[in-house]
């Protein structure tokens, strides 16, 4: 059995936490992310040499570092890169193509990379191998409560192992809700068990546009793909989809009513490091700030280094919408955290205003930015940790703690760490135009020249 980790969403429902360069399944709390406990399940499943991660571009390196992290290394052709996104039909049908590709006829389990899943429901997916080979599988929840964000799945015909699934609900309102519960329904997890031979044959079926485009041996032109869900694409048209429940935790903490709701409360009800006077149901997340709630209920208060979200916990599904605003006006706090990573290391944006920019840059043992210039700033750098090694117009030099040099507009440079502990570089920018396109690169080992 081989493993498919879906790692490009954004989840724009759990902003400010949440940005799209780093989305949630990468957040590291206190502990491995969503993502590597993710990888985690498909390496007991199919080891490490099993596992196809498709994501896109500004995620490719968070994929690759989270994995060494873990102590792997992830094949080359064992990463697929989206050029654009297009919903979880063409990505899971490219996963497929690659995996027949390499190891033929196989069976392979889908996870998305930001879901909470218990550890007993492995045995459960390798249960139902069988039944994949002539059935789609899909895994359901039994709702422990109606949901509105989540959608349904009613089982029909009992199976070995499960049951046909007679037909797939969109997120209902509350009503509805609690009429699908009463009747059995089950939540779509949105974790699949898929055989090359059903999945290729149901989609020549069904989507022969699609089956043409990943036909073997034919690299996909992925831009040009309709892009659909596999549930409206395939599942809600094919006779041959089986789901079958799993027993286990599940949450794709795709809220933050999610969030509090995983979360251990305390005696009132509220969740998060804060001091509560007569307030319950409340969830707080703004860490290293004291904060105190008096005489309120049921709210949402997450503080980060450059925004700060307050609503109602009964209505977290908003924050989308809230999201959509900000993008309508093109406003980079939905795209970035202060914190930005990179693939050799990250940068934070420690204050800014008018003509200057002041960053931490630290940069990870042994890797290097690229050889860039740029037209409308300067920089001047000031090493605080480890050890620099400086190359200014081809001339490279090294830099220790409490070292500086200055790099004016316009002069070929580079930033690497030669030694063994991060280095880290405080950066002063001056000039009257200070974005991230204002790089020219010359050399880059990440591809990005």
């Amino acid at each position: 059995m081989k493993s498919i980790i879906l790692a490009g969403g954004v989840g724009t429902r759990l902003w400010p936490l949440s940005r799209e360069y780093y989305p949630k399944q990468f957040i590291q709390f206190d502990g491995p992310s969503l993502f590597q406990k993710t990888c985690e399940r498909a390496i007991l499943l199919s080891g490490p040499n099993g596992i196809y991660v498709v994501t896109n571009e500004i995620h490719r390196y968070l994929v690759t570092n989270q994995i060494e992290e873990l102590g792997y290394t992830l094949p080359d052709d064992h990463l697929l890169i989206e050029p654009a996104g297009k919903n979880t039909l063409p990505a899971i049908a490219w996963a497929l193509q690659r995996i027949r590709g390499i190891a033929g006829s196989e069976t392979a389990v889908v996870f998305p990379s930001d879901h909470i899943l218990g550890p007993e429901a492995l045995n459960q997916i390798r249960a139902a191998e069988s039944l994949a080979r002539d059935h789609l599988v899909t895994f359901g929840i039994r709702p422990a409560s109606p949901h509105t964000g989540y959608g349904y799945i009613r089982p029909g015909k009992p199976l070995p192992g499960g049951n046909l699934a007679e037909e797939f609900k969109e997120k209902p309102d509350e009503k509805t809700a609690a009429d699908y519960v009463e009747k059995g329904y089950l939540w779509n997890s949105g974790i699949f068990l898929l055989s090359t031979g059903c999945f290729f044959a149901e989609l020549e079926r069904y989507q022969p546009e699609l089956a043409a485009a990943f036909a073997p041996g034919r690299e996909p032109d992925y831009p040009s793909l309709t892009a659909i869900s596999i549930d409206y694409g395939l599942l809600e048209h094919s006779q041959k989809v089986a789901v079958v429940p799993l027993a286990a935790e599940w949450s794709d903490l795709g809220t933050f009513r999610a969030l509090y709701d995983h979360e251990q409360h305390d005696e009132g009800g509220n969740v998060g490091s804060a001091e509560f006077i007569e307030a319950g149901g409340n969830y707080v997340y703004a860490p290293g700030k004291h904060v105190g709630l008096i005489g309120v209920s049921d709210l949402v208060v997450v503080d980060t280094a450059d925004a700060l979200l307050i609503c109602d916990n009964q209505k977290t599904e908003q924050v989308k919408a809230l999201v959509g605003r900000y993008n309508a006006v093109g406003d980079p706090v939905t795209r970035f955290h202060r914190q930005v990573h990179r693939p050799w290391g990250s940068y934070t944006v420690l204050e800014e205003g008018g003509p200057y920019k002041i960053k931490r840059v630290t940069v990870k043992a042994g890797e290097r930015l690229s050889l860039q210039l740029h037209h409308h700033r300067s920089e001047h750098w000031i090493v605080v940790r480890g050890t620099a090694e400086v190359e200014l117009n081809r001339e490279t030099r090294l830099l220790r703690k409490g070292e500086s040099t200055f790099v004016p507009a316009g002069m070929l440079h580079r930033l690497k760490n030669p030694g063994v502990i991060p280095l880290d570089v405080i950066e002063v920018q001056l000039g009257e135009y200070l974005e991230e396109d204002d790089i020219v690169r010359f050399d880059d080992q990440y591809g990005r020249a």
